[in-house]
């Protein structure tokens, strides 16, 4: 009799909707055992896979979330680092603790998710880490120049771990979505647009076409898709960027034209 292969454990943060769900209803159907992420678990009783409560801003939770997982399932294979907030605002005016919120939600957070499940990661010789971070953390955006910052830095904190963890048959790789139609933008901290603000016109502006790319962003299901090929790869790249071909063009682009003209054309697209 041909002996049957455990499932696969999967754990996705931030998977109650959007991007992450998705993803945790595609591996589903190819036959991985899911677990989700939610800060409130309580409120998604139809979802399909269980969801495990987790703040990633808070620590306890994550190491009692990452217990629990272990518990039941009896190791953990695969991490998706998915769970992310936006924000956007001009700097000068967006609020210190609102910042603060956003490194230790897009940076800190997955950061600490990673510290919890490597231990358990080396006992088993071998796992992978996928953390999504965004085609925006390739540059600096005008008016989302926080968030290019967190993503960023989680893109160059995979690299210098990859070499780090190549002894232990850990990979990690970085998947930055471009925009996608999900309720990210409701979510999004926005900083006001004050009457009295030098900002006001050009913020305003950009802050609706910002909406707009989120409210005509591809599907999901794009992300889910090219996540589970990456699973099934056996030497995973560092970088991955899914999206339009505009959008993926644009870091090809930041690499070749000088600063001052990359520049112009970044102003060009936010009309600015």
């Amino acid at each position: 009799m041909e002996k049957q292969t455990a499932a696969k454990v999967v754990l996705i943060t931030g998977a109650s909707s959007g991007i992450g769900k998705a993803i945790a209803e595609h591996l589903l159907t190819k036959n991985f055992r899911v677990f989700g992420t939610s800060r409130n678990p309580a409120k998604q009783s139809d979802s399909k896979f269980p969801l495990v409560a987790l703040d990633v801003t808070k620590k306890d939770t994550i190491t009692t979330a990452v217990s629990k997982v272990i518990s039941e399932a009896g190791k953990i294979d695969i991490l998706i680092n998915n769970a992310g907030v936006g924000i956007t605002g001009p700097i000068e005016e967006t609020p210190d603790e609102e910042i603060k919120k956003a490194f230790d939600t897009n940076y800190f957070g997955p950061l600490n998710v990673i510290k919890a499940v490597l231990p358990e990661m080396r006992k088993n010789n071998g796992g992978l880490i996928i953390n999504i971070t965004s085609i925006a953390g390739y540059m600096g955006l005008p008016y989302r120049g926080i968030y290019s910052a967190s993503k960023g830095a989680l893109e160059l904190t995979t690299e210098a771990f990859r070499m780090e963890l190549r002894d232990f048959n850990i990979h990690m790789t970085n998947v930055a979505p471009g925009d996608f139609a999900t309720n990210i933008a409701a979510g999004r901290y926005h900083a006001p647009v004050l009457e009295d603000s030098p900002y006001k016109r050009p913020y305003g502006n950009t802050l609706k076409l910002m909406n707009q790319h989120v409210d005509e962003g591809e599907s999901p299901t794009i992300m889910a898709e090219a996540i589970y090929r990456i699973i099934i790869t056996k030497q995973p790249r560092g970088h991955y960027k899914v999206g339009d071909a505009m959008q993926k063009f644009s870091i090809a682009l930041k690499r070749i034209l000088p600063d001052k003209m990359y520049e112009r054309l970044l102003l060009k697209h936010y009309k600015l």
